[in-house]
């Protein structure tokens, strides 16, 4: 299954970084328009990512959300697990692995009602693929497992989308995606 996945994995990252940059930022700047369409709740927090290598930028997006009045945080891994740190204008972040930046310690936790979540591919199922450390899908399980549903939302441009994502007992469904093509959701949900 490890096979599988690096392959797949390859593939997608492969055509993702094939993308000019004009297209990355405009697809970016995409992804900020369509905040609305998300369809959340008022206050509710919203976990972003800050974008490493090639990956599309979310921060457009976080600061219309946070303009819209949703709390925001980052996630940072301490041990096997994500915890998920605020972000602010004021916050101070700092290098951590893989080549991002998070908030320091001295922000507060908080818990993430919506996940923007970061991928390599994706299908059209909803199934995610990561980078193969599978934090998100602990995190996912960990909020859960006490009572805390999370919406998932994938952040991709359209050319990590692959015809099959090879899945796992442990792995977690996006209910949607956001491209710079638009809004896609995967599961029949109220209002959806």
């Amino acid at each position: 299954m490890g096979a599988r996945k690096a392959a797949v994995r390859k593939q997608a990252l492969a055509r993702r970084a094939a993308l000019p940059l004009p297209e990355r930022i405009e697809a970016s700047l995409m992804l900020a328009e369509a905040a609305g369409l998300l369809g959340l709740p008022g206050g509710v927090t919203v976990a972003g990512f800050w974008p490493i290598r090639d990956e599309i930028d979310p921060r457009p997006l976080l600061f219309r959300l946070g303009e819209l009045g949703h709390p925001l945080c980052l996630p940072v891994v301490v041990g096997p697990r994500l915890v998920f740190r605020r972000l602010t204008r004021e916050t101070q972040l700092v290098r951590a692995g893989f080549g991002t930046v998070v908030p320091d310690e001295r922000a507060p936790e908080l818990t993430p009602d919506v996940l923007l979540m970061p991928l390599s591919a994706y299908d059209d199922r909803g199934w995610r693929l990561g980078y193969g450390r599978g934090y998100y899908d602990t995190a996912i399980a960990d909020l859960m497992a006490v009572g805390h549903p999370v919406r998932r939302i994938g952040l991709a441009f359209s050319v990590q989308q692959v015809d099959h994502v090879p899945t796992e007992p442990h792995d977690q469904p996006l209910e949607a995606i956001l491209t710079e093509q638009g809004l896609t959701w995967f599961n029949k949900r109220e209002g959806a």
